[in-house]
């Protein structure tokens, strides 16, 4: 049918920067990819290109109802019959890459609906709709969209792209007609931007083909840049690759350069995949098998609680803390038995609350744990295939969002990665009656500061939600007679994770000028409880500082099975005979707390202290990465060793700078320092947090002024006193390799398993998800604890 909408809604095709949903829903993961219960496929909305579910759930008609959008496409995937051959394969003659694509495997059927119009469908010649069909199924779906920007930003110009000198200018063929100047391949064609010259690149993974006549020019002529014709967007963007550089590059001139060769880079429309998106095709394809010790492959489990994430390219470490984290009390009863809908946005893919409640859905619905159909066993054989897994694409491009580190594919710290995710839960907010998932991390630490010649003592309490422990490395060394074999990796006496936190709490000396005796002689500082948290979790700083390079020790931790107590690690506070130190010493300068997780990390790598607490006080006090930058600009500094001095002047609030940067952006003074108090100054974070909170009346801001002599209000302090103090290892975040930043992590967590009678632990390594029986080995050498208080 006909329909009126179409021309009413002025419908344009997506741009290729555009998010365009077409494979999951924005608020589940049905999928056509993998319908599980839903033959009827996925929606996507013509006017803003969100992705719906239909069936029980029908996310798509939600959408609707919230945007008034009324016209959509619906997509659905059919798998073609398998076919049986009777006469053996062609036999390859020559090494071929061939993969088999999704439209080998699938058919896929369109049609254009309106809700408007009672459901109808509605003639897909009508209008520009061709246009906008064709637009959304050949746009990059917004998981490979956001991983091509990630990739992306790794690539820079070189010497050969900037200083690029063009020989004399000619028109090319057409963009249909050309070929390669060497052979009759039309595809996969590269262009020399120095002399003009066609030639086709090489053999790729997924069957695209080539003779790799484009890099014998380069070998023969020495012109090293060439463009590869099928990438180029009107918005400017391409595969540029230096030969003489063997990599990838950025032309920033690049527009210029094409025009030399009469190619108008506005008409030009994007026909083939990326290099980037090839590699991460390859990349999600990687394979490997996991085994015991004996050899036998570790069994897959399936069910509630069993769900894999799939690796989306050095991602495993998102997908470690995730598996910990919804293991636990608080974050399943937030976002996972929740009982109100789901929050009623137009976009919910840039919304946390709604993605951290479609990951919780993921996991604990127990739609997504099957074994993978696509996957046929071995004849004769027991073996059940692993699961796909779902992939939380959506929810990592959001928390990296403008995060210098986790805005990219690089792999990152699992405990960075945490840190950064709490804080992200934090700016958002809470609405009443709504619990704070990271309430049970928290609990407060009490630090105890006695001056060494008067005997006076200072107490502050600093809120933590978790804790970096050192770890003592005692090398092992060769015994009498023992040749010492120089590449043999260094063994270590292994640490009970009591001594680690004896450490953490045992007193040690600082520098310190008294005021009250007025000595510098210094003065013991010691760290205790004074409250514990429902959910403890515990980094073990296993590092040393190799040429300034952080480096991973190899040094087993002993944690007993049976739960432990902390009993002794209670601060008792001030006790009868103590005489503090003077409390106008406290209160004349602006007191600093640095990120404890941040500061460890710091002081592991040699870092002074002085120095560390410096760098966090003047990059924001949350990143380490950003911190130790600081460092490394600021060695030179004639007072890096001077403690830490802030003027007794500097404001208890937001800075009237940021303020006005606020207030620039179109926001009033109220809402401007209320966003910068709950994001500790972050300008970006909070306008961000602005636009989460709009229907708040900031009314407590604007009343400010007339409230200065009114007692401030007691927070409750996090935690609990309750003895005794019992804890017992829930779940683990291990990690392979020398760095943080590279290698491999996977999580093992302590789960109930359908048809056993005590509580074991499984494996999740990116989608796999197995039995993994005895742990012993790798509590040893994990990186993150969770600990339960019991």
């Amino acid at each position: 049918m006909s329909c009126p909408h179409v021309s009413q809604a002025c419908l344009k095709p997506p741009r290729s920067t555009q998010a365009v949903h077409r494979e999951d829903c924005t608020q589940c993961f049905d999928s056509i990819v993998k319908p599980y219960d839903d033959p009827q496929g996925l929606s996507v909305c013509l006017s803003c290109f969100n992705g719906g579910c239909y069936g029980d759930r029908n996310h798509a008609e939600l959408h609707y109802k919230i945007s008034q959008h009324p016209l959509i496409l619906n997509i659905r995937r059919t798998k073609k019959p398998r076919i049986e051959r009777d006469e053996p394969p062609q036999k390859v003659s020559k090494l071929a890459i061939a993969a088999e694509t999704e439209s080998d495997k699938y058919d896929t059927h369109t049609a254009v609906i309106c809700y408007q119009c009672g459901g109808k469908e509605v003639e897909r010649t009508t209008g520009n709709l061709p246009e906008i069909i064709d637009g959304i199924m050949s746009a990059m779906t917004f998981s490979t969209q956001t991983e091509v920007q990630a990739w992306e930003q790794e690539i820079t110009p070189c010497e050969h792209t900037l200083c690029l000198d063009q020989g004399p200018s000619k028109q090319l063929e057409s963009q249909n007609l050309a070929h390669c100047a060497s052979c009759d391949l039309k595809e996969n064609l590269w262009l020399c931007l120095q002399c003009g010259n066609l030639g086709c690149g090489r053999a790729q993974f997924g069957g695209v083909g080539g003779h790799s006549h484009g890099l014998a020019h380069f070998e023969a002529s020495h012109h090293p840049v060439s463009i590869k014709l099928g990438s180029i967007t009107p918005e400017g963007t391409a595969d540029i690759y230096c030969y003489t550089c063997n990599d990838e590059r950025s032309d920033p001139a690049l527009g210029l350069h094409l025009s030399h060769w009469g190619i108008n880079i506005a008409e030009r429309q994007k026909t083939e995949k990326s290099l980037t998106e090839m590699q991460i095709e390859q990349n999600l394809r990687w394979e490997f098998s996991m085994t015991a010790e004996d050899g036998k492959e570790l069994k897959p489990v399936f069910g509630k609680g069993l769900t894999g994430l799939k690796n989306l390219g050095n991602s495993c470490y998102l997908a470690s803390i995730l598996q910990c984290l919804y293991a636990l009390p608080s974050f399943k009863a937030r976002y996972v038995d929740v009982s109100t809908g789901l929050p009623e946005i137009l976009n919910p893919a840039e919304d946390l609350e709604t993605q951290l409640r479609k990951i919780g859905d993921g996991l604990w619905s127990g739609r997504y744990s099957k074994p993978d159909t696509d996957v046929t066993p071995i004849e004769c054989s027991q073996d059940i295939p692993y699961q796909k897994g779902i992939a939380p694409g959506m929810l990592k491009s959001l928390i990296g969002k403008g995060h210098e580190e986790f805005s990219t594919m690089r792999q990152q710290d699992a405990f960075e990665l945490l840190l950064h995710l709490f804080s992200k839960i934090e700016q958002t907010g809470h609405s009443e009656g709504v619990l704070d998932p990271v309430a049970d991390f928290r609990f407060t630490l009490e630090q105890r500061l006695q001056c060494m010649s008067c005997k006076r003592v200072a107490y502050r309490a600093d809120v933590q939600d978790n804790i970096s422990v050192p770890v003592p490395a005692r090398r092992i060394k060769a015994s009498d007679g023992e040749v010492e074999d120089k590449d043999k990796k260094d063994t270590f006496e292994p640490v009970s994770i009591q001594e680690c936190l004896d450490i953490f709490t045992s007193p040690e000396l600082v520098e310190f000028a008294c005021t009250a005796c007025g000595e510098k002689k210094g003065a013991t500082k010691r760290v205790g409880f004074k409250t514990f948290p429902k959910v403890l979790v515990i980094n073990c700083r296993r590092f040393e500082l190799v040429n300034w390079v952080p480096t991973k020790l190899d040094i087993p931790i002993v944690v007993p099975d049976d739960s432990f107590s902390l009993d002794a690690y209670l601060s008792t506070g001030l006790k009868d005979g103590e005489e503090l130190l003077p409390a106008n010493d406290e209160n004349s300068k602006p007191e600093f707390v640095p990120n404890q997780g941040a500061m460890a990390q710091l002081t592991a790598m040699g870092f002074p202290e002085p120095r560390c607490q410096k760098a966090l006080y003047n990059t924001g006090n949350n990143d380490s990465e950003a911190a130790m930058a600081w460092l490394f600009g600021h060695m030179e500094d004639p007072d890096i060793d001077e403690p830490l001095c802030i003027p007794s002047g500097t404001p208890s609030g937001p800075s009237n700078e940021k303020i006005e940067m606020v207030q620039d952006m179109g926001f009033s003074a109220a809402q401007a320092k209320r966003a910068l108090k709950e994001t500790s100054g972050n300008v970006e974070a909070a306008v961000e947090w602005i636009f989460s909170h709009m229907d708040d009346t900031f009314e407590d801001e604007l009343e400010d002024a007339t409230m200065v002599d009114a007692a401030p209000k007691a927070k409750e302090e996090p935690g609990t006193k309750d003895l005794p103090a019992n804890y017992q290892l829930n779940s683990i975040v291990c990690h392979k390799g020398s760095s943080i930043h590279a290698g491999h992590y996977v999580s093992f967590v302590k789960k109930d398993i359908e048809g056993e009678d005590d509580a074991g632990w499984v494996l999740f390594n990116d989608e796999k998800v197995v039995k993994s029986g005895d742990a012993d080995e790798m509590k040893k050498f994990a990186y993150v604890y969770f600990f339960k208080k019991v």
